[in-house]
């Protein structure tokens, strides 16, 4: 495992980008951690869950821990695939496209709605295919 998603299992959205992650995840470098399963305050009591609720959150093998966009340009990465993320962390367009990612993250269940008609996941998870 070279990086831990802790992603919020509820948003349809959230779910999607994360089995998309693991479909192209062919070498197991990524593990997810559902935000919404029980105890997970005691299995990371590193990560605040309620901060983690609300800008996604990751850390990698050495325990470093990434957040918003970093975690996305990263997980991708590691994949190989979607290399354009990459240009969300030119210092030119940072700053925005992290503003931009803070309004999504806000409204992740608002605009799940808008895109997929479901704006929470069947008995808070959406299953990850």
């Amino acid at each position: 495992m070279e990086l831990r998603i802790f992603y919020d299992s509820a948003c349809p959205l959230c779910s999607n980008e994360m089995a998309q992650l693991k479909k192209h995840d062919r070498l197991h470098k990524i593990e997810l951690a559902d935000l919404n399963q029980d105890n997970f305050e005691e299995k990371y009591p590193h990560i605040d869950l309620s901060v983690a609720n609300n800008i996604l959150h990751a850390e990698t093998n050495d325990g470093t821990i990434l957040t918003g966009l970093d975690v996305t340009a990263k997980a991708w990465a590691l994949t190989g695939k979607h290399k354009w993320i990459q240009l969300l962390r030119l210092p030119c367009v940072k700053p925005f496209a992290d503003i931009a990612y803070r309004g999504f993250a806000k409204n992740r269940y608002q605009i799940s709605y808008l895109l997929t008609g479901q704006q929470r996941c069947e008995d808070g998870s959406c299953k990850l295919k």
